[in-house]
């Protein structure tokens, strides 16, 4: 039977994300997102908290939607898959480095491009639309379902 690889996460961006190409030309960006728990301590009543740090990668157009949109503090829904990759460091010692692979990327929280000085006072006034005041007319919106 096949094993099942998949990685859920809701979180927000430790740092802003690392963006690099490819020898081939496509981007990569790596982020990490932070997760948090807590809870209340049985022993002291103490409110807890323990964050986890993921490191997180993405390949192609998905690493260049990262650099164009995520920052740090933004808040991301994720689903991937984990992958242990092996390098060497500057003495030639192998290391592993277990991250998650990114397939979905979901950004979360709202825009965080506009300037927060635009408010709705200064969007265009409200008027009716047409095809609504239409609707009530005809009696459209007495439909009990």
């Amino acid at each position: 039977m096949a094993g099942i690889n998949k990685v859920i996460i809701v979180g927000n961006l430790g740092n802003a994300p690392e963006i690099r190409t490819m020898p081939n030309g496509e981007a990569v960006a790596n982020i990490t997102v932070a997760t948090s728990e807590s809870w209340n301590d049985k022993n002291t009543g103490e409110r807890r908290e323990v964050t986890e740090w993921h490191r997180i990668v993405f390949y192609r157009r998905q690493a260049e939607i990262c650099g164009q949109y995520l920052q740090k503090g933004s808040q991301v829904y994720i689903e991937g898959r984990l992958k242990t990759r092996k390098w060497q460091d500057n003495n030639g010692q192998d290391r592993y480095t277990t991250e998650i692979q990114g397939d979905v990327l979901q950004m979360l929280g709202g825009r965080q491009d506009e300037p927060k000085s635009q408010s709705k006072s200064q969007s265009k006034p409200n008027k009716p639309d047409p095809l609504s005041a239409a609707a009530e007319q005809d009696g459209f919106n007495d439909i009990p379902f």
